[in-house]
């Protein structure tokens, strides 16, 4: 008999754990059931993954570092657009950032739920909080910018700041959690967008 190819077997594992991570959460995941349901050994099974983490991980790392990457493609592309505008031509002409996130979102659904809703004893389990501490650096840097091209806003609090910019990211990840269709969510967007679009510009004085 041939020996089954390892790569064969890695895709059995990784979706065999994805089926039991998103049943049963990551702290309840049973490896012997991954093992069980992949066909294999659970001494086979950590021949492929260190431990349960690593598993999880290989499953939602690969979508956050696209995330990551899209997240400073778009600040780039911002950044040359403020180059040619007025403050408030900048405001009114910036793309709806919450729309093209929802729509990543959705075109990866099963690794933000994960992500979400399943990751709670693992190093993704502040998931939503830590985008929101990436979008709060990124607003900052952005600011900056402004200012560099003699478009200030008004100061917020730096507290008060973090608590607009994690209230409006976490709003965002709802959509998830409620298991929205993905045109509900990009309604859901659209709206989110509306609302703190408004309370930005009147707190920052544009």
């Amino acid at each position: 008999m041939v020996p089954r190819d390892k790569s064969e077997n890695n895709k059995k594992i990784v979706a065999a754990a994805k089926k039991e991570f998103m049943e049963q959460g990551f702290e309840n995941a049973s490896m012997r059931k991954i093992a069980a349901d992949a066909g294999i050994t659970v001494g086979a099974l950590y021949r492929h993954f260190e431990n349960k983490e690593e598993m999880f991980a290989s499953l939602v790392e690969p979508t956050l570092c696209e995330l990551r990457e899209l997240y400073d493609i778009a600040s780039q592309k911002e950044y040359e657009r403020l180059r040619t505008m007025a403050n408030e031509q900048a405001w009114l002409n910036a793309e709806n950032k919450t729309r093209w996130i929802m729509s990543f979102i959705y075109k990866h659904f099963d690794v933000f739920k994960l992500l979400i809703c399943r990751s709670q004893g693992t190093r993704y389990e502040n998931f939503i909080h830590d985008m929101a501490l990436m979008e709060e650096k990124l607003d900052a840097e952005y600011f900056d910018k402004l200012d560099e091209y003699d478009m200030s806003v008004r100061e917020v609090s730096g507290l008060e700041f973090h608590m607009l910019v994690t209230a409006n990211v976490s709003a965002m990840y709802e959509a998830v959690k409620h298991d929205f269709t993905e045109e509900q969510a990009l309604h859901y967007a659209d709206t989110l967008d509306e609302f703190f679009s408004a309370g930005w510009k009147k707190i920052l004085g544009i």
